[in-house]
């Protein structure tokens, strides 16, 4: 084994260990990791049939479908680095088997199952363990989707009890709901609350396009339930519960959902594509506040403000300018910026899509057709690719993205492992830029010169933060 003496040359930003959103100074927790992924068909929203609050119906038809997961993970444990460089182990410590666990829905009966991407990120097993501990099984994942923190796994199941998918769109702000969640393998557990508020924005997701908008409940939610379902007064799915707000770790009065119809609309992309398709408009919009609405003379905080517009991308064809207000997304009233992403992340590349925005006074209509991230309308795949010997995935950033961090190539490392990639110290999320100030232009090509790498190696690229680093390696 190559041994690789390590100096970090320079890096931007950190990172962050707790979040904070009010000013009590709570802190943001991420519950367990879950993705998403069904074939069940979307039904139609009822709404509530009448104000009681027998929650029986509800937990009846829940409970059987939300599962306990477990997942092992390989991580390094500290080591003396001086006794390790010179015993010839590993530089950054030895690794060990990890384990941890969340919730998981079970979203079709032949055994399709929604969790968060963080409950599973890293992952060596999982191991999905059903209500009542009545059977265990082994689960592979279809698909992540880190934007969302959503991911897709599969078990070989017949005829499991599973959820019926609701309309996200109907639920209203002081509805009831019920939280439900199998933590440490646990029989299913049911709490119950209403919705506090919709179109969240908590800035939870470090990714390069993040998109929230959750559903707020006040439903008691604790560490063990991410993952698991919010559900309405028929059992029927409207959320996938992801986070809570906390001083300590545990409940304390709000907690987050992604609504089931961004749910849905991923698990679709998952399945038939294992890759979301997401499109985008070119526009980079901001909430409005009450300085920004004083100073453009608005009467109220309606709509998204265009703080940029890509040149020659959708919205600049269509017309749109930076400093226009748009008020409605196909027909929908947009509030904010949450609601924005919200309303094109439901929408592929192809999608047309009907713009109303506001300018100088005057309300204008017009029309854009959503792009993907390499700038066309083409469906996209999977184009990650793996390599066992430095224990990574690499997959190469889109056009959009290259031209956002104004770089020629990216290469952004995943899946970390073990190999050379972990010995190395490079941090998930980071996109290498050059290899001894190279370039290059196929992923096979800078995988080999990775593998293959001998004497002095400097790596250059972006943190997931957007800081830029260098790593100075010597291998031998």
């Amino acid at each position: 084994m190559n041994k690789i003496a390590v100096v970090i040359l320079g890096f931007a930003g950190g990172i962050a260990g707790a979040f904070f959103i009010n000013k009590m100074n709570p802190k943001l927790v991420v519950l367990e990791q879950s993705n998403l992924e069904s074939k069940v068909s979307q039904v139609n929203y009822k709404g509530m049939a009448n104000f009681s609050t027998d929650f029986v119906t509800a937990s009846q038809a829940s409970t059987q479908g939300v599962v306990f997961i477990k997942t092992i993970t390989n991580q390094r444990a500290y080591q003396d680095p001086f006794y390790d460089f010179w015993s010839g182990m590993d530089f950054f410590g030895r690794r060990g088997p990890v384990a941890s666990s969340g919730s998981g829905v079970i979203l079709s009966a032949d055994g399709y199952i929604v969790t968060n991407f963080h409950v599973v990120k890293d992952a060596n097993q999982i191991e999905v363990i059903t209500n009542n501990n009545k059977q265990s099984y082994a689960a592979k994942i279809i698909g992540t989707d880190p934007s969302s923190d959503l991911a897709l796994l599969k078990i070989d199941g017949k005829n499991l009890p599973h959820l019926t998918i609701g309309n996200s769109d109907n639920v209203q702000v002081g509805e009831w709901v019920l939280a439900v969640g199998n933590p440490f393998n646990l029989t299913s557990t049911v709490t119950a609350g209403i919705v506090s508020a919709k179109g969240r924005n908590i800035n939870i997701v470090n990714n390069q396009f993040p998109i929230e908008s959750f559903i707020q409940t006040d439903a008691a939610i604790n560490p063990g339930n991410s993952g698991g379902a919010l559900v309405d007064l028929e059992g029927r799915l409207i959320g996938i519960n992801t986070a809570i707000a906390s001083n300590t770790g545990s409940y304390n009065g709000y907690g987050f959902a992604i609504p089931v119809n961004i749910v849905a609309k991923i698990v679709k992309d998952l399945v038939e594509f294992r890759e979301v398709q997401r499109g985008f408009t070119g526009l980079d919009v901001k909430d409005i506040d009450a300085s920004t609405a004083g100073r453009l003379n608005l009467t109220n905080n309606h709509g998204v403000l265009v703080d940029h517009v890509l040149a020659e991308g959708p919205g600049d064809q269509a017309g749109i300018q930076s400093g226009d207000i748009v008020l409605k997304i196909n027909d929908k009233d947009i509030d904010s910026k949450a609601n924005f992403d919200e309303q094109i992340a439901y929408l592929r590349p192809n999608d047309k899509v009907k713009i109303e925005y506001l300018r100088s006074g005057k309300i204008n209509s017009t029309n854009l057709k959503l792009l993907n991230q390499e700038g066309t309308t083409a469906i996209m795949r999977k184009g990650t690719v793996g390599s066992a010997n430095l224990g990574a995935d690499f997959q190469p950033i889109s056009k959009l993205e290259k031209d956002k961090l104004n770089i020629k190539s990216g290469y952004r490392i995943s899946n970390i492992k073990g190999g050379k990639i972990a010995q190395m110290g490079i941090q998930e999320g980071f996109v290498i830029t050059s290899i001894n100030k190279k370039d290059f232009n196929d992923v096979t090509d800078l995988i080999k010169a990775l593998e293959t790498a001998r004497g002095q190696l400097v790596i250059e690229g972006i943190f997931a933060n957007g800081g830029r680093g260098v790593f100075s390696f010597y291998v031998y």
